[in-house]
């Protein structure tokens, strides 16, 4: 089965769940076409990465004067489809926080991909978090591309207003990374749609996990993680790491990562003095954020915000125990005093007595915790596992959206449960009550 998967940027250091989902789905034997429509020109210090930019299609690269024939070309093949996609362009930017350019824009780039996709014979397009890469693959479905879909991370999409209501009704499913994010698509689709969502968790390969230490690491090392960016609070860690050393608590802590607010955290790092006790690596390979993670004594992440992230799974799967905020997906996998400490967000108070509390408690202690964060990660989050619920959803049938008359009438259609277990109905043409039909699948293979 041949399938295209869209995102805005790929590969991105950031972005390893996706590698390593579309290199799970490849093991299943899936075809898959990687798209993104910018980041052809970016830096990849991952090995793994590298090769994924070889294999990657990039919508941007020629700017948007190079999606003037791919436009015409899309025009001209079907006219009408291509006024009802304008015509839908028009509508999101009237339910986005986004002018009408943008839409127009992401249109323009609808146009590029469809053609992609169509010359690859891809049956199924995926787009990752539900911005723009998730308008994008819904105009190529308005322009006749295959049913898509599309998987929502958050914080972002959560937060600011762009048509998730509109996207989900239009995509043949919806997946979340956590059951807190099957909430919140919930509260921002329609009742009639939530049989669409679905939760597959971010995976790891057992490659990562299976050489995982079995010691824990005495030093009184801490790392963080991620983007350096608002939401992750690494401000808030560096007034944390100065309350401890004045309160003369050995404490080192390493940032691994980059982002917009690197000068902002470094000049509070140069005001505190704290040039001995916090180390900043930027963005470095996916082997190298591992020998941070194990050289570590714990994972602190105080975030603001949140889907489920990706280095709480990493270092569970180290046997590394996690500090963090009881936040969104977070308490879904860390139970604070199993494998982990939970905290409340924004609180100094807590996250404080957490990194003390975590900083003094004995290697045993340490090792309990790491091994039952292991656990639990090796139950939840394998690669190869979370890829085969995935899979199963792109070989289900498309949903056919039929009158109750038609439905009844029509032969050798028959209507059965979801496999959520419900009937499902759904609101037809005009709004009109209308029974959701499947048509019975045939049996698939994998490489089909």
């Amino acid at each position: 089965m041949r399938i295209a998967y869209l995102i805005n940027q790929y590969p991105k250091g950031s972005h390893t769940f996706i590698r390593r989902e579309i290199l799970a789905l490849e093991r299943l034997g899936f075809e898959v076409q990687r798209i993104s429509l910018r980041g052809w020109d970016s830096w990849c210090p991952d090995e793994q990465d590298q090769r994924e930019h070889a294999k990657t299609q990039y919508v941007l690269r020629n700017g948007l004067k190079g999606l003037l024939l791919p436009t015409v070309r899309a025009f001209l093949r079907a006219p009408m489809r291509f006024l009802a996609g304008a015509r839908l362009a028009y509508q999101m930017a009237r339910e986005s926080d986004r002018t009408l350019p943008y839409f127009l824009a992401y249109f323009a780039e609808a146009c590029q991909v469809f053609l992609w996709v169509r010359e690859f014979g891809a049956t199924r397009l995926h787009a990752h978090f539900g911005t723009n890469s998730a308008d994008v693959a819904m105009f190529v479905g308005a322009l006749g591309g295959p049913p898509y879909s599309f998987t929502v991370h958050g914080p972002e999409e959560f937060l600011k207003p762009m048509g998730l209501l509109k996207k989900v009704q239009r995509s043949n499913f919806v997946v979340t990374i956590s059951s807190f994010g099957r909430s919140q698509m919930y509260m921002l689709s329609r009742h009639v749609d939530w049989h669409k969502i679905h939760v597959v968790h971010c995976g790891l390969e057992p490659a990562f996990y299976e050489t995982a230490p079995r010691r824990a690491e005495p030093a009184p090392r801490l790392v963080c993680v991620g983007r350096l960016c608002e939401s992750k609070g690494q401000l808030f860690l560096i007034e944390a790491v100065k309350r401890l050393r004045d309160m003369r608590i050995e404490v080192e802590l390493v940032l691994v990562g980059d982002g917009e607010m690197r000068p902002e955290i470094e000049h509070l790092i140069a005001k505190y003095g704290l040039a001995q006790q916090v180390r900043i690596t930027g963005w470095v390979s996916s082997s190298e954020v591992r020998n941070e993670i194990v050289a570590a004594r714990a994972l602190v992440l105080p975030s603001f915000a949140e889907g489920l992230p990706v280095a709480i799974m990493e270092a569970m799967a180290l046997r590394r125990p996690v500090l963090t905020t009881y936040i969104a997906g977070i308490p879904e996998l860390v139970r604070h005093g199993e494998n982990g400490w939970l905290f409340a967000a924004g609180s100094m108070e807590e996250l404080t007595d957490a990194m003390a509390e975590c900083l003094r408690a004995p290697i045993e202690e340490l090792q309990r915790i790491g091994d039952a964060g292991y656990k639990r990660i090796i139950e939840r989050h394998s690669s190869d596992n979370e890829a085969e619920k995935l899979a199963a959803l792109f070989r289900l049938e498309p949903v056919v959206w039929l009158s109750k008359h038609r439905a009844r009438s029509r032969s050798g259609l028959r209507l059965h449960d979801h496999p959520a277990g419900r009937k499902t109905t759904a609101i037809g043409p005009g709004e009109r009550p209308a029974t959701m039909a499947v048509l019975h699948p045939r049996p698939s293979r994998p490489d089909s």
